[in-house]
């Protein structure tokens, strides 16, 4: 092992003596001598293999922090920004719909926006005041929130998936005074019109299909053509914690929470953490204003509307939007487009893989394809068969402040921290009950961190003063202070607490390794373990129930696996699915049940899963009643050894 501080001490030589313009022979020798002298030789050798990964990821720190501190002295946000690529490069395509073939310039993108923004401040909407919005991903989606914004509005970006109960708890948690919904979702706003409250303003943005409107909706269309499309005449006086949008994410308790996405904030009166993320995608992976992005991820996700989106207000990219991943179209639209980067999650690549071989799939232009979630297994596979030089990874989460990258393709690895300046982007794996997730903590009281190879928590220091360290939290206060600790890195600091589990090697490469708490990921989306319980529980007259997330072999992600106490047997699962099709989201349904004689719950009378996630749905693991979803057939079937293995096996399509 090499003395503490054996590392900084021989970069900070190094510097120092450069700093003195001596020759660099020089430096190299005193370094090594401090690098021998601690018993670094082990060091040295993490030097050598990841020098070059470290600066490239320092230099792109550096710049982004450096465009932040220009904005916040410019007092900038979001808005202004895109006006500068406007007047840039006006008749430029800023987002291309494909699955309608419409095109927006970035000029016809500003005046809709403006259009938006002058709508409702003449209906008498203020700066501060939310408007929700509900519709698929379409450029109408981009200037809605856009024009908000400009007004000083906060618009709160609802998922197309939610149903009743969520889907008003959400309304109702944003403090919306508006809700504008794409004709496509009229039927589900219809369903819950009635308890939304006769204060919310409802407006329909598309073309009235035969059934018409609801009786208490106003058309934005019309609205939006009679509205006028020069910027405002007074832009609002931006204060110093406005918001730009809030973006509903499952956290690992309870319903969907609101993250913030900033606008600025009471230190950083700037666009930072839209900017931040937007900025550290497009440098880290060396993007061009001439690339075309290609965005099939849903618009109220922050990688769609931020990672992706973002390039085009902030960078001048065009970038391409279907509201539906489609697998047999996907290389068929990059060809057309000329698309230069692609974005994914999981599931995208491995539904690619299962195509059949295409001629498009060998003519397009992608060198990129950026996100998260593509597993290790299928990654060298995904890039060979396709031909795309470069894979993105990144881990993070759209209120989180340890994001990381992969930015020199090291196969299923999702970012890093740096070895010889760890400091520099405070980040820390640390050890956690694996049972409980509770910190471990050593005699001091400050947590512990893991050694390479060691599974452990992610946390991230937080610092308020600085637009890459802050933590700005949800709506709700209680959902913050649940993602805070104290006393990690140095006693009474803050951190921010990841809720998943990741392992880094030697070399400060970082493996995403689970999803911790009472969230897992399926489909491309988060679900609340909790949310689902409790639908459950109620339509089963308030029955015990435990939901957590089961690994399925070649498959990305976890799939649910609901476990219901049912001691006399009566229960039908069959029955049970034509209920949760009304008020669940499709990715929510759990795909596994096990009906059991009760329930187990622990000393505080909480429902204790580890037993059940590690039996998973192993029909040889318990004398439980299983079932499985076969979605083709659109009801559960009974899952005995034979089903077994073919859903292992692939047989039966997730």
């Amino acid at each position: 092992m090499r003395a503490p501080g054996a590392g900084s001490a021989s970069v900070a030589s190094l510097v120092l003596l450069w700093l003195l313009g001596l020759p660099w022979t020089w430096s190299t020798a005193v370094a090594l001598g401090v690098y021998v002298g601690g018993g670094g030789w082990r060091f040295l050798r993490i030097v050598c293999k990841t020098a070059r990964r470290d600066l490239f990821g320092l230099f792109v720190l550096i710049r982004v922090r450096l465009e932040l501190r220009w904005h916040q002295r410019a007092h900038h946000t979001i808005p202004q920004i895109f006006q500068d690529v406007v007047r840039r490069q006006p008749e430029h395509l800023a987002l291309v719909d494909a699955g309608s073939g419409v095109c927006w310039t970035f000029a016809q993108l500003d005046a809709y926006s403006n259009a938006v923004a002058n709508l409702f401040c003449h209906l008498g909407y203020t700066p501060g005041d939310v408007v929700a919005i509900f519709l698929e991903g379409r450029p109408e989606f981009v200037g809605l929130w856009l024009g908000l914004a400009k007004a000083g509005m906060e618009a709160a970006l609802l998922n197309v998936n939610l149903r009743r109960e969520p889907l008003i708890f959400c309304l109702g948690t944003s403090g919306a005074k508006a809700l504008v919904f794409g004709r496509e979702l009229a039927a589900v706003v219809a369903e819950v019109s009635g308890q939304l409250g006769k204060s919310l303003v409802k407006f329909c943005s598309g073309d009235v299909g035969p059934e018409g409107v609801l009786p208490d909706t106003q058309l934005l269309d019309p609205l939006l053509k009679e509205a006028s499309t020069a910027p405002l005449a007074q832009p609002p006086g931006k204060g110093m914690d406005d918001r730009l949008f809030y973006i509903y994410t499952s956290g690992t308790t309870g319903l969907p929470k609101a993250a913030i996405v900033v606008h600025s904030s009471p230190c950083t009166p700037c666009p930072c953490r839209y900017y931040r993320i937007a900025a550290f995608t497009h440098h880290s992976y060396s993007m061009q204003a001439a690339d075309v992005l290609y965005d099939c991820l849903p618009l109220y996700h922050s990688a769609g509307n931020i990672i992706g989106v973002g390039q085009c207000l902030i960078y001048g990219l065009t970038v391409v939007l279907r509201k539906k991943f489609s697998a047999s179209r996907f290389w068929d639209d990059c060809v057309k487009y000329n698309c230069t980067v692609v974005q994914y999650i999981g599931e995208i690549c491995r539904y690619l893989l299962k195509q059949p071989v295409s001629e498009a799939e060998g003519r397009h232009r992608v060198r990129l394809a950026v996100g998260n979630g593509l597993r290790p297994a299928i990654w060298e596979e995904f890039t060979e068969r396709f031909g795309v030089r470069q894979v993105g990874e990144f881990y993070g989460a759209t209120e989180c402040n340890c994001s990381i990258a992969n930015m020199d393709g090291k196969v299923g690895s999702c970012g890093f921290n740096s070895r010889i300046l760890p400091n520099v982007y405070p980040i820390r794996l640390v050890k956690v009950n694996e049972d409980t997730m509770e910190l471990l903590r050593d005699a001091q009281g400050l947590c512990i961190p893991c050694q390479a190879g060691e599974p452990g928590l992610l946390v991230g220091q937080i610092n308020q003063q600085d637009p890459l360290r802050r933590f700005d939290g949800y709506i709700s206060e209680s959902a913050t202070s649940r993602k805070i600790t104290h006393s990690v890195f140095r006693k009474g600091d803050s951190a921010y607490l990841s809720g998943d589990v990741l392992v880094m090697d030697e070399l400060g490469y970082m493996y995403f390794r689970d999803r911790s708490g009472d969230t897992f990921r399926w489909r491309g989306e988060n679900v609340s373990t909790t949310e689902v319980e409790g639908v459950l529980s109620r339509l089963l007259g308030q029955t015990d129930v435990a939901v957590y997330g089961v690994a399925v072999p070649g498959v990305e992600g976890k799939a649910g696996m609901a476990a219901i106490a049912d001691p006399h047997g009566q229960l039908s699962p069959n029955a049970l699915y034509q209920e949760l099709q009304k008020v669940l989201a499709p990715y929510a349904r759990p795909i596994f049940l096990r009906l059991l004689p009760q329930v187990d719950t622990t000393g505080t009378f909480k429902i204790q899963k580890t037993r059940l996630q590690h039996e998973g749905f192993d029909p040889r693991q318990t004398s439980d009643r299983l079932f499985f979803l076969d979605l083709k057939q659109g009801h559960y079937l009974p899952l005995d050894q034979g089903v077994y293995t073919r859903i292992c096996s692939g047989a039966f399509s997730l």
